[in-house]
């Protein structure tokens, strides 16, 4: 069966170095949506450790299953100021937050409705910081033909995966926390990101 992912909001190392060994990817917009998954939540590195960003949503469509199409982004709170600070707090001392910080604050001032398409052209953005070619196509959902790969955005689902390490901003205060967004990575590695992300043998239940 062919694996089929749905895009994430910042993907985690793991993540992206899944998507970097695959000839081509299948997104669907067809699969159902599913709470406290990666589809609108991303981990940094605070100052205090881990922190999350979460993306409020709502759904399209009441009273029934809402598939991943359906999800729009809400802006009752404003919730990009606030992300876009937490990343500026936690980064611009790193070493290549200014070679990449134009590049990623447009998702921050721009309202975009879907929470599928937006993660996926913030995706496209990131595979380009990358310096990576992207090919997926985005499909039907036949449960015959595709299969999702649920460890790779659910949380709960603890990776096996072994990460090497390298410097981050507060490693000094709390240690090295794997698996984080890939803004840690690109922050902290910048050019060799894509190496790192190559060099990582996944471990994916």
């Amino acid at each position: 069966m062919i694996p089929l992912l749905c895009p994430v909001y910042l993907p985690n190392v793991e993540y992206l170095a899944w998507l970097l060994k695959q000839d081509s990817v299948a997104f669907s917009g067809e699969t159902p949506y599913q709470k406290q998954t990666f589809r609108n939540r991303s981990v940094i590195y605070g100052a205090n450790g881990k922190l999350k960003l979460i993306i409020p949503v709502r759904h399209t469509k009441k009273n029934i299953k809402c598939l991943d199409q359906d999800i729009e982004i809400a802006y009752d709170m404003d919730w990009q100021n606030q992300h876009w600070r937490s990343i500026c707090s936690s980064y611009r001392s790193s070493p290549y937050f200014q070679f990449y910080e134009d590049e990623i604050k447009p998702f921050y001032q721009e309202k975009k409705d879907n929470l599928f398409m937006f993660n996926l052209a913030l995706l496209d953005k990131i595979m380009i910081l990358l310096e990576e070619c992207f090919e997926y196509e985005i499909v039907s959902f036949e449960k015959d033909i595709f299969k999702q790969s649920d460890s790779l955005i659910t949380p709960k689902i603890k990776s096996k995966t072994q990460f090497n390490k390298y410097t981050q901003v507060f490693s000094s205060k709390h240690g090295f926390i794997p698996n984080l967004s890939i803004l840690d990575v690109l922050f902290n590695l910048g050019p060799n990101s894509s190496n790192y992300l190559k060099n990582i043998s996944l471990k994916i239940s």
